[in-house]
């Protein structure tokens, strides 16, 4: 029976384990944070790009995202968040348009006025409904074609989805594409007229540094530099988590944040479908090029492109962040996602710059690339999920059958996208089944286990 505070090992310090970590500890659990690299935060850290520090991948915070900003509040950094509209581009045929408003909309060069029509009604019904289970078993194609045409599905949507999602557009659900329309109308819902966008002065850096701060003096112990190689059980029920230098440290829970198919490669006691699950979630990746530049490139925060370049869109960061943040230069974010399989992965970093200097020569007129000041590739392969045909049948659970082995991973969210909000609402959904009393052994889940799953992620 377990008696006093329990001692969870948290194994992974991105924004998911830090949440975690953050609530078991205010739940009275004691709680060591174990982190592969030399700082927390994962996919949200900071790194130095020519003289200055920020993100490396880009962030924002939206007014609506209340879990986040809960989180602000108690690091005592929400009332400092710095608000704005911003503007959104399109680029299609060689023409940059602007699609920020409805007066945009409807001034749309590339579509016909029955074509926005059917655009529109696309996006509005895809915001009021909630059925995402049904929208799971629809290719995102099919449903697309249906509601906004063939005409607009080559035009728009389907250059959006293939600088998304690669030839991984073709294994995706409809869910996906509400799953992101929810997210654009999540300030509707909150009761705001419209989405304003924000960000911290200092950026993730500051908000990392203030919550590793603030769990130290919870009692939490953050370790960096901590790779993780196996967990097993240990013969008093608890658990034995070996590093990659070889140190042990002992737990009486764990709970692993890590992506599913390294979860299942350091978790070698779940049985055979547990470890499928695991290895078969599809994770698409990103090279995420980081450039600062003398001068602003086209005023727009997003830039969706649907003509042929290297990279997904442009996220020209200090159209929302004062550039005084970055000692008056722009900074502009190139990312391009990708399957595990993609040619790309094997490109050097000059490879990628020469690319992408010459896409944005081409695509931007007023582009000169002797402004360019610093330029950075970030490489990561495991950022979201791909939401295949009936994911959340499939989605690997929480518990395990592993008595305190808990898998909390972002892979397990089933009806959103993947931001920084949704991974801090995954986490906190979790606690309960993270603290309650141990059961039985559970028996392996396939398909002589009819009741796995409840064990799945609820919906939220």
């Amino acid at each position: 029976m377990e008696t006093g505070p329990l001692h969870f090992g948290v194994i992974g310090g991105g924004l998911l384990g830090l949440t975690l970590s953050l609530r078991l500890a205010e739940r009275g659990r004691r709680v060591t944070l174990l982190e592969a690299s030399d700082r927390v935060g994962g996919l949200a850290d900071a790194w130095e790009l020519g003289d200055v520090a920020w993100d490396r991948h880009y962030h924002v915070t939206l007014m609506s995202d209340s879990r986040l900003r809960a989180i602000l509040a108690e690091l005592q950094l929400d009332d400092q968040m710095r608000w704005s509209r911003t503007r959104t581009g399109f680029l299609v045929d060689g023409q940059l348009t602007s699609m920020s408003g409805l007066a945009d909309f409807l001034r749309f060069p590339p579509l016909r006025f029955i074509d926005k029509l059917r655009l529109g009604w696309t996006i509005w019904q895809a915001s009021r409904r909630d059925d995402w289970q049904t929208l799971e078993q629809i290719p995102v194609a099919d449903w697309l074609i249906k509601h906004s045409g063939r005409r607009t599905f080559n035009q728009i949507w389907l250059p959006l989805l293939k600088a998304k999602l690669g030839d991984a557009w073709q294994r995706t659900s409809a869910a996906f594409i509400w799953a992101t329309i929810q997210r654009m109308y999540a300030a509707r819902r909150t009761g705001l007229k419209y989405e304003m966008f924000g960000y911290l002065p200092g950026g993730y850096a500051r908000l990392l540094s203030a919550f590793q701060a603030h769990l130290q003096t919870l009692g939490v112990d953050v370790c960096v530099n901590r790779p993780v190689r196996r967990i097993e059980r240990d013969d008093d029920g608890g658990y034995a988590v070996t590093g990659a230098d070889g140190e042990v440290s002992t737990f009486d829970r764990v709970v692993v944040t890590l992506p599913a198919p390294t979860a299942a490669r350091v978790c070698p006691q779940l049985s055979e479908d547990e470890i499928a699950r695991l290895a078969d979630v599809e994770y698409l990746g990103i090279i995420c090029a980081s450039v600062l530049m003398k001068k602003p490139l086209a005023g727009y925060y997003v830039t969706n492109i649907t003509d042929a370049a290297p990279f997904t869109g442009v996220i020209e960061m200090t159209a929302l962040v004062d550039p005084a943040e970055l000692g008056g230069r722009t900074l502009v974010y190139l990312p391009k996602y990708l399957t595990a399989e993609d040619a790309a992965w094997s490109k050097s970093d000059d490879e990628v710059r020469v690319e992408f200097i010459a896409a944005l020569e081409r695509l931007f007129p007023n582009f000169d690339a002797d402004d360019v000041l610093a330029f950075r590739v970030s490489r990561v392969r495991n950022v979201f999920a791909l939401s295949t045909l009936n994911y959340s049948r499939r989605v690997p659970p929480i518990e395990t059958s592993s008595p305190g082995l808990f898998i909390v991973t972002s892979a397990q969210i089933v009806n959103g996208t993947l931001n920084v909000n949704e991974t801090i609402r995954q986490a906190e959904s979790s606690l309960d089944t993270l603290c309650q009393p141990l059961p039985h052994p559970l028996p392996a889940f396939g398909h002589d286990a009819p009741a796995d799953r409840e064990l799945i992620a609820r919906p939220r």
